[in-house]
């Protein structure tokens, strides 16, 4: 594998990091092909998309860069836009890097690439023991990674490994699932699915904007995926719910006969507690989907399915970071009870990892 060494800084205490594109290494994550190598989709071939969904789309949500080395220290440079952080993120998890490493079979936290403006150089692990580790780069949930370089020590080995999880799963939602509002980009809940089980949750979250577009849908059915999972009732209507899902879910049958698609209701808003107009919002929100997947059954659609939240977030109200996006809490307790639901299905059409679960 070529390196191409963009720099070498010498620290303090002797070592010298050289720097690689992170391009040169494997790319996880990644939903279609785009000329910008961090962005999940090319915009340019769908035109019709509505401009909200085309800048989240710039997103890095999701990605990640898979990688060897036997360095004992691996740090990192990266630029990403000028865009600010929104107040219910946090830097690292909008702006910032998240690095996991293989330890004993499963995929441990290992260090954070912590932003400073728009262009950022930073040690995310040091002083590891000697020997080869496997590693996994996320990169920014919630802006536009410009650039990105991976540093080892100089001397010490870095390759490209292979993706770390199967098949391929495209999860298309809101905010929620784009990562609003985890702590780091390797707690978005899609993240935390593909790291437990093995199997490659792709993230199409777009925040504020996954209402069930024709020109969305059309985009979504030209993604090789073995399965869809849709979480898009946070952000739609009910009035929209019942006017698009039929085409969005008649339209991924068209093109994906056999595929599963998995629909999940809309979790409380916790401020809902308190405002009935919200809570009754997300209750006419959930009915609707609800009514919607039913028809659709009942019009002979196969392998389609509706998920259930019957604990919610849980019973304390302590879940979200600002009354409707999960903290990492929240997301816990999401997963505690998606993740078994979609196993089970999942495992109907052999989309489990080979090596079982």
């Amino acid at each position: 594998m070529a390196v191409v060494c963009a720099l070498t800084i010498t620290f303090s205490y002797g070592q010298s990091i050289v720097y690689t594109p992170a391009s040169d290494l494997t790319l996880v994550g990644k939903i279609l092909p785009t000329q910008q190598v961090y962005h999940r989709v090319d915009t340019t071939d769908h035109p019709l998309m509505p401009p909200a969904v085309k800048r989240r789309l710039t997103n890095s949500a999701g990605l990640a860069i898979a990688f060897k080395t036997n360095s004992t220290v691996i740090a990192a440079k990266w630029c990403t836009s000028s865009r600010k952080t929104l107040p219910n993120m946090t830097a690292i998890a909008h702006e910032g890097l998240d690095l996991y490493i293989k330890n004993d079979g499963r995929w441990q936290f290992a260090g954070v690439g912590r932003p400073k403006g728009d262009c950022t150089a930073y040690t995310l692990v040091q002083n590891m023991e000697e020997g080869e580790k496997e590693c996994l780069l996320y990169l920014p949930l919630y802006d536009e990674t410009v650039s990105l370089e991976i540093g080892v020590e100089e001397g010490s080995s870095l390759q490209a490994m292979k993706d770390p999880f199967e098949k391929r799963i495209l999860m298309y939602g809101s905010s929620i699932l784009q990562g609003a509002s985890a702590s780091r980009p390797g707690m978005a809940y899609p993240a935390r699915l593909s790291r437990d089980t093995g199997i490659n949750f792709l993230n199409l979250g777009l925040s504020g904007s996954a209402k069930m577009e024709k020109a969305v849908a059309d985009m979504i059915v030209t993604v090789k995926a073995d399965a869809f999972v849709l979480d898009c009732v946070p952000n739609s209507s009910p009035e929209e719910i019942r006017e698009r899902t039929a085409y969005l879910v008649n339209t991924i049958r068209q093109h994906h006969p056999l595929a599963p698609i998995i629909v999940i209701p809309r979790t409380v808003r916790e401020h809902g507690a308190f405002d009935e107009e919200v809570g009754n919002w997300v209750k006419a929100q959930n009915e609707q989907i609800e009514l919607e997947v039913s028809k659709l059954l009942r019009s002979g659609v196969k392998d389609l399915y509706l998920l259930s939240y019957d604990k919610q977030l849980g019973d304390d109200h302590e879940g979200t970071i600002d009354g409707g996006h999960p903290n990492d809490l929240g997301f816990d307790r999401m997963l505690q009870q998606l993740k078994p639901q979609l196993l089970k299905i999942l495992r109907k059409y052999e989309l489990t990892p080979t090596k079982g679960l």
